[in-house]
């Protein structure tokens, strides 16, 4: 009941309502007048807000510096691993696409018949590479590199051992598969 005598008092003032804005310097002017009624001493105005541009300034210095650090972050263990020695990074981009290459060949020779070993050596792989993150970490980390490049290598010709056994495994299963079709057509 009271929200509609509200509503009825607002619409009756629809219109009369002065939206405008005020001149220039209205707030001086009324200070004025009310001191002059009140007889009162005012204090000095204030000049103006030196703090707001100042805390501009700093957000603005902030998000910069934020931004700069996101940017340059630290190196990645790769490139930590080549500042350390050459020779492994150039090593690794050898090896990598020698077992890349490899690897699709496993792919193309997907079929009912090796799709276990396939998966069996896919998992394997992923442990090798595991284990070959954490020498690279080992090796950033100031241990002894002679033995760690060693094991890196090691690493490396282990997945390569392991997938052309695998590949070779599938060409006797193939061999074998064609035999059994030729016996069993004549």
């Amino acid at each position: 009941m009271e929200k509609d005598k509200l509503k009825e008092l607002f619409n009756g003032l629809e219109g009369t309502f002065d939206t405008g804005e005020p001149k220039a310097g209205h707030q001086e002017r009324f200070l004025e007048k009310l001191n002059q009624a009140n007889k009162t001493i005012t204090l000095h105005k204030k000049k103006g807000n030196w703090w707001r541009p100042l805390s501009i300034a700093a957000s603005v210095a902030v998000i910069s510096l934020l931004a700069i650090g996101i940017y340059t972050s630290w190196p990645s263990l790769d490139e930590q691993v080549a500042q350390i020695s050459p020779e492994v990074s150039n090593t690794q981009v050898y090896f990598a696409s020698l077992i890349e290459d490899q690897v699709k060949q496993l792919e193309k020779e997907s079929s009912p018949e090796t799709q276990k070993i396939i998966s069996d050596t896919m998992d394997q792989l992923k442990k090798l590479e595991t284990n070959y993150k954490q020498l690279e970490t080992d090796l950033i980390n100031g241990g002894n590199n002679k033995l760690i490049l060693s094991a890196m290598i090691t690493n490396f010709q282990t997945r390569i051992d392991l997938l052309q056994d695998v590949i070779n495994q599938i060409e006797t299963i193939k061999n074998l598969k064609n035999q059994n079709d030729a016996n069993f057509i004549i």
